[in-house]
C-alpha cells in the first residue's frame, strides 16, 4: 500500500496548523513503514488530500477516474473559517458548499476530533468519518536549557519577569482582540504572539491592533520557529491560547507536550480530551484574568495532567490510527 499525500500550496501553508499536520502525516507514516509520496506522477494507491484549492479539485478526479481510494483531511469548516480573512464571514456559506463537494467526493474523511467530525457530519456527509489526533512528537518538545537560553536572549527577558505566550495567525477566531484586552489588564506581565498574517488579508481594526494599538506589554514579533520557539514553549510562563474555534489546535498539543502551564477558552472542540484538570478554562477576559493570575502566582498547575494528554495524542498512538484508517480506506467496496 502506497500513499500520495498532497498539500496544494505547500509553502505557503507550511507555517500554519495545515502545515504542521502534513509533516505529522509523514512522521507517522515512517513510524509504520508506510511508503509514501509527495510527486502525483508516482504510482500510488491511495491519495490523502489535505488542501482543498483547484489543483486539489484536479487530483481528486484524476484519482477517482483511476480507480483510487480518496481520504480528505477535514482540517477545515465553516466554523473555523469564519472570524479569519477579511470578508470571511460573507464568504463562510460558500465555503461550507465548496467544502462539501470534496467531503461528498471522498472515500473516508479524516478529521482531528470528535468535535469536528460531528461539524462534519451535520453537513450531510455520510462517508465513513474517523478522528484521529494530528498527533505530537514529545520528544521534539522536550526541555532544553540551550533552546531555553535562546529565547531569553532573543526577547531579553529580565529575571523574574513573568512572561505569557500564544502562537496564531492574527485571526478574530484565534482570540487576538481577548489576548489585547488581557494584556492590557495584566500590565506586570509581558504577552507574546508568536505568527504572523499578511496584514492586508485582516481587517483594518486587527492590522491596527497588531500595528500599534496593543498594549505595550504585549509585542507580535512575527513567525519565529525552531530553539527559539520550543525555549519559549518551555521557559515562557503560561501558554495561553484564546481561540473562538478548532479542529483540534495544534499549538495546544505543542505546549501540553512542554510541560507547559495551560489557559485556553472553554470551547466545545476540547470535550473528551481536555478538561480543567489538564488545562485552566474561562470563557471572558474577566476569567482569563483570572486563571493566568493563578497560575502566574503559583496557586494552579495542572502540568502533570496537561502532559498525559500529549501522551494519549503522541504521534506514535496516531500513526497506528492513521494506518488502521488507510486499511479501511484500501478495503472499501466501491
Amino acid at each position: 500500500m502506497k500513499i500520495l499525500l498532497y498539500l496544494e500550496a505547500e509553502d505557503f501553508l507550511s507555517r500554519s496548523g495545515i502545515g504542521r499536520a502534513m509533516k505529522h502525516q509523514q512522521r507517522a507514516l515512517d513510524l509504520m513503514h508506510i511508503d509514501w509520496t509527495k510527486d502525483p506522477n508516482e504510482d500510488y494507491d491511495i491519495l490523502h488530500l489535505n488542501t482543498y484549492g483547484p489543483n486539489s479539485w484536479k487530483m481528486l478526479k484524476k484519482a477517482k477516474k483511476a480507480g483510487k481510494k480518496v481520504i480528505f483531511h477535514g482540517h477545515s469548516t465553516k466554523e473555523d473559517f469564519q472570524d479569519s480573512f477579511l470578508l470571511s464571514n460573507f464568504i463562510a456559506p460558500f465555503f461550507k458548499m465548496y467544502l462539501m463537494r470534496f467531503y461528498k467526493a471522498a472515500d473516508l474523511i479524516i478529521t482531528p476530533t470528535e468535535y469536528s467530525k460531528s461539524l462534519i457530519r451535520s453537513y450531510g456527509i455520510n462517508c465513513p468519518i474517523i478522528p484521529i489526533s494530528n498527533g505530537i512528537d514529545l520528544a521534539k518538545y522536550s526541555r532544553s536549557e540551550a533552546k531555553e537560553a535562546a529565547f531569553r536572549e532573543h526577547f531579553k527577558i529580565k529575571p523574574g519577569e513573568k512572561v505569557v505566550i500564544t502562537a496564531a495567525l492574527y485571526f478574530k477566531r484565534k482570540g487576538i482582540d481577548d489576548f489585547a484586552k488581557v494584556a492590557e489588564k495584566m500590565p506586570d506581565v509581558r504577552f507574546i504572539w508568536f505568527g504572523y498574517q499578511n496584514l492586508w488579508t485582516i481587517p483594518g481594526w486587527i492590522r491596527r491592533l497588531v500595528k500599534k494599538n496593543h498594549p505595550q506589554n504585549l509585542e507580535f514579533p512575527g513567525y519565529i520557529a525552531g530553539d527559539v520557539f520550543e525555549g519559549a514553549m518551555t521557559e515562557a510562563d503560561c501558554f495561553f491560547f484564546p481561540s473562538r474555534e478548532e479542529t483540534e489546535g495544534i499549538v495546544v498539543l505543542e505546549a501540553l507536550a512542554s510541560h507547559q502551564k495551560v489557559v485556553v477558552r472553554d470551547i466545545p472542540v476540547y470535550n473528551g480530551w481536555l478538561d480543567d484538570q489538564s488545562a485552566s478554562m474561562a470563557k471572558d477576559v474577566n476569567g482569563f484574568v483570572r486563571a493566568l493570575r493563578d497560575v502566574l502566582d503559583g496557586r494552579v498547575d495542572k502540568t502533570a495532567e496537561g502532559y498525559k494528554v500529549a501522551q494519549s495524542r503522541s504521534i506514535q498512538h496516531s500513526a497506528e490510527e492513521l494506518l488502521a484508517a488507510y486499511q479501511e480506506a484500501y478495503d472499501l467496496k466501491d
